[in-house]
């Protein structure tokens, strides 16, 4: 990878700060996801009520650090600017991060449900696809998005991602399995380096 040291890397967008957060910040994430349980349920997992502890959460974030660290995994949290570090809006994650003959990884996000439509998450996926395909190296990123879900579907859409086709009950999210939009977004500067 042709990256620097991502478990302490820090983005910046012209409103937020995209920050890999280690358990210094568990309790703005563990804020962030108790805030958010009503709205997020619709478009996650089943969380049990050990997701909202601080423990639950530490333990989550010494697990993300160490994927960080070993290259597989990268997640940004989201910090506006006005609010310091106090509170997080959101975050974005490339998982499945696979080099050698692929060269890609799967897209995630979530925003905090009361700064829906302010163009924060569309800012941040910018900043986070340019880091993916200029420092990382990537080919591919892949979202699989909800039919149902247009706020998110428009998001991808507009930074042109297309739409690859259907994945039938592909994810399992709020207890059942659910047909996902499998969309797909090309490092086109990379692919002309290889024609």
């Amino acid at each position: 990878m042709n990256s620097p040291n991502l478990a302490k890397l820090e983005l910046e967008t012209e409103r937020l700060v995209l920050r890999v957060s280690d358990e210094n910040f568990v309790g703005v994430i563990l804020d962030y996801f108790k805030r958010n349980e009503e709205f997020l349920r619709e478009w996650e997992a089943v969380k049990d009520h050990k997701f909202y502890t601080i423990h639950y959460q530490q333990e989550a974030l010494r697990d993300e650090i160490s994927r960080i660290a070993a290259g597989g995994t990268f997640r940004v949290w989201l910090f506006r600017k006005s609010d310091g570090f106090s509170r997080t809006i959101g975050s974005v994650a490339l998982n499945n991060i696979v080099y050698g003959a692929f060269h890609s990884c799967h897209l995630g996000y979530r925003l905090d449900g009361e700064e829906i439509n302010q163009g924060y998450m569309t800012e941040a996926l910018k900043k986070v696809i340019e880091f993916a395909f200029n420092t990382m190296g990537l080919h591919r990123i892949e979202a699989n998005i909800l039919p149902r879900n247009m706020r998110s579907m428009r998001v991808v859409e507009k930074l042109g991602f297309y739409n690859e086709g259907l994945a039938k009950k592909y994810l399992r999210i709020n207890g059942k399995w659910e047909d996902h939009i499998h969309m797909v977004l090309l490092n086109e500067a990379l692919h002309a380096l290889n024609d």
